[in-house]
């Protein structure tokens, strides 16, 4: 059964940083696309930023320059750090896989909230 565990939410002021963390239960050397996500209220969950299994990452244009997506498939992680957030970040945060950044599993974890004070 695949298990994603994501860490590392919380409340920053704006202009602030966090780093956010997912625990993956499978061998990540076989998979391809991994990304963040984020579902703010009221909002549908959107693509935030993607990694490759040949690090090739990704990134939506309205966190491009601001966040930095890395994975270590040895650890079983990936990781998000975010730099410069804005109130507009404010969403619940989760990590998934799959073939490609827009066809991710249905198996969502709990997720971390970020929630970014103006």
């Amino acid at each position: 059964q695949v298990q994603l565990v994501e860490s590392g939410g919380g409340l920053v002021q704006a202009g602030g940083s966090l780093t956010l963390s997912c625990v993956v239960s499978v061998n990540m050397y076989s998979i391809n696309a991994m990304a963040w996500y984020r579902q703010a209220p009221g909002k549908q969950r959107e693509l935030v930023a993607g990694i490759s299994n040949f690090g090739e990452t990704h990134y939506e244009n309205s966190v491009k320059g601001r966040f930095i997506v890395s994975r270590d498939n040895a650890k079983g992680t990936m990781h998000l750090q975010m730099n410069g957030l804005k109130p507009e970040d404010t969403a619940v945060y989760y990590c998934n896989f799959g073939n490609t950044y827009y066809s991710p599993t249905q198996a969502w974890g709990q997720g971390t909230q970020v929630t970014v004070s103006s």
